[in-house]
């Protein structure tokens, strides 16, 4: 099969060794619950990029990257209960297995949704690891009530990155709490008002001064910050209402929680491989998810984050992609269909 990846890990995107197309052996056939899926989209997430710096070959194997997907199922293994071949199906992968960027792919049907029936695979691409980051964070980690949420906000800091995006419309959608985005450029500040975002300040600029100049803004009992630092940290203690929830998904360095103990304000990390890599017991709360959130985007209730399409899955492609991602300035997602 085809696939892209990589033999040598950490180096600069610039180099054309950083990621090269391959052709490797193709997967064996599905045992248990997972399902061997012929991969027809993939989309580009930080993720990958984390990943492309600081996973190392072993064995003598490449690495191939690549989370988010949609394709059709191909085969299933003896206990597959959810699935049958020639399903359409979406997912993201984990990162102790083959990745996406490969013509076919083992996965574990748990975290497997079914395809949304009225978008085409790249936009459905373009949403399983940003729909199950936001969909985690809001109603599980900051345990935002479906439904209610009236007279609350919640702050999304990250800009018009993939996560916000999707974030910004599960919370318009799903509860009534009133949304607070941020973002540092007039297309960016264009985009997260369309997905639902009710006001939008600037995370170039001290966030405290501006939220509170925001008239009659509920109390910000929420807040999910995909970019974090001491500075941003310290704002958000200002900001946050007692016995409020911060969540977070990056890599900050270490951040003072002294600041939020007098609010008593609680701290959740959210990392959309846990349920599938630790095998947690409600492992199939994903496929669950996944399969909530295509039926919202079916009722039009939701919209998929595509917004730049790269072309054809290959190494040239994904290293200009990684390269998008990395100068920091990517509205919604890049998706990449076909091999």
């Amino acid at each position: 099969m085809k696939a892209v990846g990589f033999w040598t890990r950490g180096l600069a995107i610039t180099d054309p060794r950083s990621l090269v197309d391959l052709t490797l052996p193709d997967p064996e056939s599905p045992a248990g619950r997972d399902l061997l899926v012929r991969v027809c989209a993939v989309a580009v997430n930080p993720r990958d990029v984390k990943s492309r710096m600081g996973i190392e070959p072993t064995e003598g194997k490449p690495v191939v990257l690549g989370y988010d997907a949609s394709g059709v199922v191909e085969a299933v293994g003896d206990q597959v209960q959810y699935f049958q071949p020639g399903d359409l199906v979406f997912y993201a992968g984990v990162l102790d297995r083959q990745g996406s960027n490969a013509e076919l792919q083992l996965v574990d049907e748990r975290i497997v949704g079914r395809k949304p029936s009225t978008i085409d695979h790249s936009a459905a691409a373009s949403l399983p690891l940003t729909s199950l980051t936001s969909w985690e964070m809001l109603f599980d980690r900051l345990q935002l009530p479906y439904g209610e949420g009236k007279g609350e906000a919640l702050l999304m800091i990250g800009g018009a990155g993939g996560v916000p995006s999707m974030t910004i419309q599960l919370a318009r959608q799903l509860s009534q709490v009133e949304i607070v985005a941020t973002a540092s450029r007039p297309e960016s500040e264009t985009w997260v008002r369309s997905l639902g975002a009710n006001h939008v300040v600037n995370h170039s600029r001290p966030l405290a001064t501006q939220v509170q100049a925001i008239n009659q803004l509920s109390p910000v009992t929420r807040i999910f910050s995909t970019h974090t630092d001491t500075a941003s940290w310290t704002e958000m203690a200002k900001i946050i209402a007692p016995q409020g929830r911060i969540g977070l998904i990056d890599d900050p360095e270490p951040l003072d929680l002294r600041l939020m103990k007098f609010k008593s304000v609680s701290i959740h990390w959210e990392a959309m491989v846990t349920r599938p890599m630790c095998g947690t017991h409600d492992m199939q709360r994903q496929h669950e998810i996944l399969d909530a959130v295509s039926g919202l985007i079916d009722s039009g209730q939701l919209r998929a984050t595509r917004n730049t399409d790269y072309g054809k899955i290959n190494a040239k492609n994904l290293r200009h992609a990684h390269a998008a991602l990395e100068s920091g300035h990517v509205v919604g997602k890049i998706t990449l269909a076909g091999f």
